[in-house]
């Protein structure tokens, strides 16, 4: 079924609307889930929540994208539930390990001022990511949107472990420059 029709199901309220993103979208959402919080039960749950939290947004938005909506949604809330699970214990995880990789980059915190600025900085990081050379790109999208091991990529890509590494540590660099020069960090 096309996105559209879809996104139309959800407006019409039909439960219909869930059954379809999930034929649709639910393996691509449960990649995501299961690359953030490792764990075959997370990942279901965070899908579930998923189609939940896509039924209660739909009225109030009409996403173009449904696979970008969706997987938004599905990212948030499996770091949301990795961030819970290491509250009392740290360490160890992909989705973790990830983030702290990309710490160095992108400031943080939970001043009103930034949380202001998020939207520009995120279109900052879009066009970033735009503006690299494809392989470049896929590698970071594959670490950082998907959150998938390093080992996963290369071996995906077919390129050697410090490959990957390094094109990530080169693209960190660079978005770091490119956030300063942006004046966002």
């Amino acid at each position: 079924m096309e996105d559209e029709k879809i996104v139309d199901l959800y407006w019409q309220r039909s439960d219909l609307a869930i059954s379809e993103t999930n034929q649709k979208y639910g393996r691509y959402c449960h990649t995501i889930a299961y690359n953030i919080c490792g764990a075959e039960e997370d990942a279901e749950e965070c899908v579930n929540d998923t189609w939940f939290r896509a039924w209660n947004l739909m009225p109030d938005q009409r996403p173009t994208i449904l696979s970008a909506f969706l997987g938004r949604i599905t990212r948030s809330i499996s770091i949301d539930l990795i961030k819970t699970k290491n509250r009392i214990k740290r360490g160890g995880g992909e989705a973790v390990l990830a983030l702290e990789e990309l710490e160095e980059c992108i400031p943080g915190g939970t001043n009103p001022v930034q949380a202001l600025e998020e939207k520009e900085l995120e279109e900052a990081i879009g066009n970033f990511v735009a503006g690299l050379p494809r392989q470049e790109k896929l590698i970071f999208v594959l670490r950082y949107w998907h959150v998938a091991p390093v080992e996963e990529i290369a071996e995906k890509l077919q390129f050697s472990k410090g490959k990957v590494k390094s094109s990530l540590f080169r693209t960190r660099r660079k978005l770091r420059t490119y956030l300063e020069e942006e004046g966002l960090c």
